[in-house]
């Protein structure tokens, strides 16, 4: 007897799979609400700077030591570099006059790589009067923490006659880990309006014949590390902004023949076509068919923007035809018309 290979069943058994399913997948736009939002009369906004460059550990490695040394600096450099992105961003927000970086405020630093505690609402209104601004983002905490790691390898470096030759060097790579706290005060409503803390890694490696000469061929790094704490500062201040991404969606394309010619039109872009014969089926004495052509329909008015209509649709398609797929979709579009009377309300101001 032939023995059937065991991958080309799993493979067949997965077009055929694939080619029989009854939804199609898409994907459509959506824009959410910005993250932070701020009370309305919110139209200056001070800087502070609360971390403070953090002393490490003291070690005998030289490496270390130098690691430790520049860290002091690069930790100070990197939060400033955040600071300033952060505010030439919100500069590019139309609903923002001013924003003023607020210095000289070393009692308010606490040098940790968590957040400290938050300021009091008599600080926050002493600085909001005392420096004309309405609302305050704290950089609660910046922090650089670098591992250290060597390999053995080869080199090739000129010898006495210019000749290159192999040699035995040391690799070393430099994992460098930024981590960062900010916190956004609303003292119109006495509220934290954000709290986040987000981290990236900046990784860089160099060769040289010891230790010291293979840091010492390691280029750019601290511009690295500068340049990933200005996108950090830039992207903290995208937050007051609303944003865009794709949500996936699955649509049927089984049940009658008008649903196989609605699939062409959709892949074909046409989705008001599609959705002439979907409505025809929504009247199909099939239940099973008319559950799936007003489940369809709520996805038709959902490309359309139309919220309202698309979740009666999903809510018909669930209630009268008990479509189980049409109740987590529901919820979904339920979710869906919540962030967008905020995002309206956002817009509105």
């Amino acid at each position: 007897m032939k023995k059937t290979n065991p991958i080309l069943l799993c493979i067949s058994l997965t077009v055929l799979l694939i080619g029989c399913s009854a939804t199609n997948n898409l994907t459509m736009s959506a824009v959410e609400p910005a993250p932070i939002t701020l009370s309305r009369d919110v139209t200056r906004i001070g800087i502070i700077n609360r971390s403070l460059p953090s002393k490490g550990n003291k070690t005998a490695d030289k490496i270390d030591k130098i690691l430790s040394a520049e860290g002091l600096n690069l930790d100070k450099e990197g939060a400033v570099a955040a600071i300033l992105a952060l505010k030439d961003q919100l500069n590019r927000n139309e609903a923002i006059e001013e924003i003023t970086i607020i210095n000289d405020l070393d009692h308010l630093k606490k040098g940790l790589s968590v957040f400290p505690s938050t300021l009091t609402w008599n600080e926050i209104e002493t600085l909001c009067e005392e420096y004309k601004v309405d609302a305050i983002f704290s950089l609660a905490f910046y922090d650089t923490d670098t591992k250290v790691a060597y390999r053995a390898t080869m080199m090739e470096i000129p010898n006495d006659l210019g000749v290159k030759v192999s040699v035995p060097a040391h690799e070393l790579t430099l994992n460098t880990l930024i981590e960062n706290g900010w916190r956004v005060y609303d003292p119109y409503n006495r509220r934290i309006a954000d709290e986040l803390a987000f981290s990236d890694h900046v990784v860089a490696t160099g060769n040289g014949i010891n230790p010291i000469k293979a840091y010492e061929a390691i280029l750019g790094r601290k511009e690295a590390i500068l340049q990933q704490s200005k996108y950090m500062g830039m992207d903290y201040a995208r937050r007051l902004l609303p944003y865009k991404h794709r949500v996936n969606r699955d649509y049927f394309v089984r049940g009658t023949d008008n649903f196989k010619i609605a699939q062409r039109r959709a892949q074909a872009g046409d989705w008001d076509g599609a959705a002439d014969l979907w409505q025809l089926e929504t009247n199909s004495p099939n239940p099973k068919v008319a559950g799936r052509a007003c489940y369809n329909m709520a996805i038709s008015n959902e490309i359309n923007g139309n919220l309202e209509e698309a979740m009666q649709w999903a809510s018909k398609s669930y209630t009268d035809y008990n479509n189980n797929y049409a109740l987590g979709y529901l919820n979904t579009l339920k979710y869906r018309a919540r962030q967008k009377a905020v995002l309206n309300q956002q817009l509105s101001k």
